[in-house]
């Protein structure tokens, strides 16, 4: 059951967060669908503009729907990630979505809110929420790279402005996480006393958390030594570290990278352990479950987990 991302947020709001997972293709969306139902957990389906340019828009909208039909006990919402304002109108006239994230905050101050406002008007027009950004977060997602020189955590005082003037619904904010598997190299975490300095600002106003993959360090293993090269020392955030974010407001948390990695670790083991196979369908079977493994693991952390009755109850 597709539901507004407010509705999902006013419920979690201060007891869990609502998981953000990118899809591409049908067994992503399969196992996304699997997972929740597992986990009895409510989740947010992510359609990036790279998702879009590569699936394209009709058919990714297509297997959300039939995933829908395949699980008719999912709650959940569609969610447009990280768009430019021509995207964000798109998605909204579409009439599939509900809800659009403009990023404009690699403008300057004034323009992030000026472009953000033009996008809230129109979503409102027609019933859809806005995620908007402030701050910058470090680390590359497609199309978006900020090296961490110039990364900056959100300040609670523009916060607030930021909010006010714009109208958004939902806000991601940068306290300490990074685009992906490339992101910390010391012992850097989650910002705590940034978090409830902004929460003090917006009270009850829902804050988002981008670039939340923990990156686990068996993943990354395991696709070495199955033929890959990616950075034995790539690190994430601490996945243990969600569940204290939740009383400080953070209500949405957007997990990428970690279900490229598993998709990455499925596919490396299944040709080197067969070389001779060259079926796709085969490796696609195997990754369907791990991935529903690795949402119900993500939900526990989100404190998601079993929260789908109490949902369902409060939407009914």
């Amino acid at each position: 059951m597709i539901v507004t991302t407010d509705d999902l947020f006013k419920v979690a709001y201060g007891k869990f967060a609502v998981g953000a997972y990118n899809i591409n293709n049908m067994e992503q969306a399969i196992g996304l669908f699997e997972g929740n139902v597992n986990a009895q957990a409510p989740f947010i389906v992510q359609i990036s503009k790279g998702a879009r340019k590569y699936a394209n828009p009709q058919m990714l909208e297509a297997i959300i729907r039939a995933a829908g039909d395949l699980y008719p006990e999912a709650i959940f919402a569609v969610h447009l990630d990280h768009g430019d304002e021509e995207t964000c109108y798109d998605c909204i006239d579409s009439g599939f979505y509900s809800s659009v994230m403009i990023d404009a905050s690699h403008e300057p101050f004034d323009e992030n809110i000026a472009i953000t406002r033009r996008v809230v008007e129109r979503a409102h027009a027609k019933g859809i929420s806005v995620e908007a950004e402030l701050g910058k977060l470090g680390g590359v997602e497609e199309d978006i790279q900020v090296d961490e020189k110039h990364a900056s955590l959100t300040d609670p005082d523009e916060a607030k402005e930021f909010v006010e003037r714009t109208g958004c619904d939902s806000l991601a904010v940068a306290i300490g996480t990074s685009h992906g598997a490339y992101k910390f190299s010391g012992g850097q975490g989650l910002h705590f006393d940034r978090m409830t300095a902004i929460q003090e600002q917006l009270p009850g106003f829902p804050l988002v958390m981008h670039g939340s993959s923990s990156v686990p360090r068996e993943e990354v293993q395991r696709i070495n030594a199955a033929g890959g090269a990616i950075d034995p020392s790539a690190k994430g955030v601490d996945a243990n570290q969600f569940a204290g974010a939740v009383p400080l407001g953070v209500t949405k948390v957007n997990i990428d990278t970690d279900g490229r990695l598993v998709w990455t670790r499925v596919h490396r083991e299944f040709f080197r352990d067969h070389p001779e196979q060259f079926d796709f369908r085969k490796p696609g079977t195997l990754f369907v479950p791990a991935y529903a493994d690795f949402i119900v693991d993500k939900s526990r952390k989100l404190l998601s987990y079993g929260t789908l009755e109490q949902v369902r109850a409060a939407l009914a």
